[in-house]
């Protein structure tokens, strides 16, 4: 087997305390983290790990292993960096996450523009509604909808987030349409699961309005949403930027355009000790001008 890969496996064994949860890193069977580790231990004569069913431990030899091996990788990496950074073209794999709704319906048409300006950088896109870490998951740049307390990251401010309130014109003609923010809560709602059972706070210059809504549906996802609001189940509070066709062919119709939800805005978010590569500055260059 590859030494320099099984030395990655092995270090991704130790780190991450399991070699199911080295496998899951890795993008490799358990098997075949089993198969490197046990290919190191033939070739340097000894075991690495003592194993049992319910845990791991190194051995003597194996915690002095881990160690040579994670500075022997740490130099390569920063070997390949050094290397990376003279050149002029950004090359190279970016892992990037954003939320659902703004990676669907935003980033992902935005990206035509990037692929462009650098085609000999490979993306690979997670969209979630999860606030994932940056460092233990192995992402570059997360899009993030306002700014988490987090140290570590540096947070670039793009464009703001607006939202909507929205229901059908099939659902109005039943339920009425409410004349003020505080009959929302005559109204049943199509909530996003996370925001279940939040209040609503409305703002409309010195006015202030809190509203809790009934919601009798929930739902994980932004884009369902939008075709509940369409098919008339109710209302919903959702990004502008998902619902603004819809309310400009009238399949839906705004309530309170005149009030405030309260906005926030885009950020991106990168480690605050990655090292510039072209492909990470590439990257930074062309969501501030896409979302800036």
């Amino acid at each position: 087997m590859d030494l320099f890969r099984s030395m990655q496996v092995f270090v991704a064994t130790v780190e991450k305390g399991s070699m199911s949860a080295a496998a899951a890193q890795l993008g490799i069977s358990s098997a075949m983290v089993g198969q490197h580790i046990a290919a190191l231990e033939v070739r340097m004569k000894t075991r690495l790990l003592n194993r049992t069913t319910r845990r791991q431990s190194l051995t003597d030899f194996g915690a002095n292993y881990f160690e040579q091996c994670k500075d022997i990788l740490d130099r390569i990496a920063i070997t390949d960096l050094e290397a990376e950074a003279q050149q002029s073209e950004a090359l190279g794999k970016l892992r990037v996450t954003a939320p659902s709704t703004f990676g669907a319906t935003v980033l992902m048409p935005a990206l035509a523009r990037y692929r462009e300006e650098s085609p000999l950088v490979d993306l690979d896109i997670v969209l979630t509604d999860r606030n994932v870490d940056l460092v233990d998951e192995g992402f570059d740049f997360a899009f993030r909808i306002g700014v988490p307390p987090d140290s570590r990251l540096i947070a670039r401010k793009l464009m703001p987030y607006t939202m909507a309130i929205c229901a059908a014109p099939c659902y109005l003609s039943v339920k009425g349409q409410p004349a003020h923010p505080v009959d929302l809560s005559a109204h049943d709602m199509v909530s996003f699961t996370p925001a279940a059972g939040s209040v609503l706070t409305l703002s409309k210059g010195e006015e202030l309005v809190k509203v809790m809504p009934n919601c009798p549906i929930k739902v994980n996802s932004g884009h369902a949403l939008l075709t509940s609001a369409l098919a008339g189940l109710g209302v919903v509070v959702q990004p502008k930027i998902l619902l603004a066709a819809a309310i400009k062919e009238g399949a839906l119709v705004e309530l309170f355009p005149d009030w405030q939800l309260g906005e926030r805005h885009v950020s991106l978010l990168y480690y605050r000790d990655q090292r510039m590569t072209p492909r990470m500055r590439s990257f930074i260059s062309f969501s501030l001008a896409a979302f800036g």
